[in-house]
């Protein structure tokens, strides 16, 4: 259920690309801002005696078994007060999942940080069919992850930020040039729907459309689309097929949960 607002003083965010960050605008150290970071620092400008602490375990590519053995452990043993937990995505991505399996992974994920008495976030994802060409192959497993999640956000403690009711992620402004991850308004509009889900007045209203602008000609749309091609979606079915992520050996951007900013 919503939660009412409430101070936080640590922050511990898991999950996979879409968590650390993919395709905002780069920092200093080479790392992503991302929704995330956002949060953070919307939240670490609310004040404190003691200070807030973050850490962002989330690692690009990663499936929702993955995030469960090598991002809880480390989340749940930190005691935040507020997790965020957002996975399953790349598993629909694929041909054959079994959607019951992410369900009970993502549930017992959902179920093992709310025990250390965190208040636990969630997500539905955007509606890929209405933006992405075959997006309506996943739509019924997009469609069954959505009342999972709303089914467990009823329940205290938790809260979810309903992405796929928000028609403004339909926009194509609101994503990145691989058409797969969030641009830096797309995760713009996502940290202030977390905030929202966890009472903080609105900024703005994150739902709302971007401005009218003409669409693109023919042409630029065959340009756009022969680049996504060889630079996105050529090196991403090469990664499927040889077993590959691309966040393999890659470390967590920021793992452990230290004063922020």
């Amino acid at each position: 259920m919503p939660t009412t607002s409430r101070s936080y003083t640590s922050y511990v965010a898991i999950g996979d690309s879409f968590t650390e960050g993919m395709c905002d605008d780069l920092q200093p150290d080479g790392h992503y801002r991302g929704w995330a970071d956002r949060v953070a620092s919307a939240l670490a400008a609310e004040g404190g005696a003691d200070g807030f602490r973050y850490a962002n375990l989330a690692v690009r590519g990663k499936l929702i078994g993955q995030i469960h053995d090598e991002q809880l452990p480390a989340a749940a043993g930190m005691g935040a007060d507020l997790v965020t937990l957002a996975g399953g995505f790349n598993d629909v991505l694929r041909p054959g999942c079994d959607i019951d399996r992410v369900e009970r992974q993502l549930g017992r994920c959902a179920a093992e940080l709310r025990a250390t008495g965190a208040t636990v976030v969630l997500f539905t994802s955007t509606d890929p069919s209405r933006r992405m060409a075959g997006g309506a192959r996943l739509l019924p497993a997009i469609l069954r992850m959505k009342a999972f999640v709303q089914e467990l956000g009823r329940q205290d403690g938790y809260a979810v930020v309903d992405l796929f009711s928000a028609p403004c992620f339909d926009d194509r402004r609101l994503w990145a040039e691989d058409r797969l991850h969030l641009s830096p308004e797309g995760h713009r509009r996502v940290a202030e729907g977390v905030l929202e889900a966890l009472g903080r007045p609105a900024a703005f209203d994150w739902r709302a459309p971007l401005p009218a602008v003409a669409p693109p000609g023919r042409a630029e749309r065959l340009r756009s689309d022969a680049r996504w091609l060889g630079t996105h979606l050529g090196p991403w079915i090469g990664r499927r097929l040889t077993g590959r992520s691309s966040g393999d050996g890659r470390p967590p951007k920021r793992p452990e949960l230290l004063p922020f900013p």
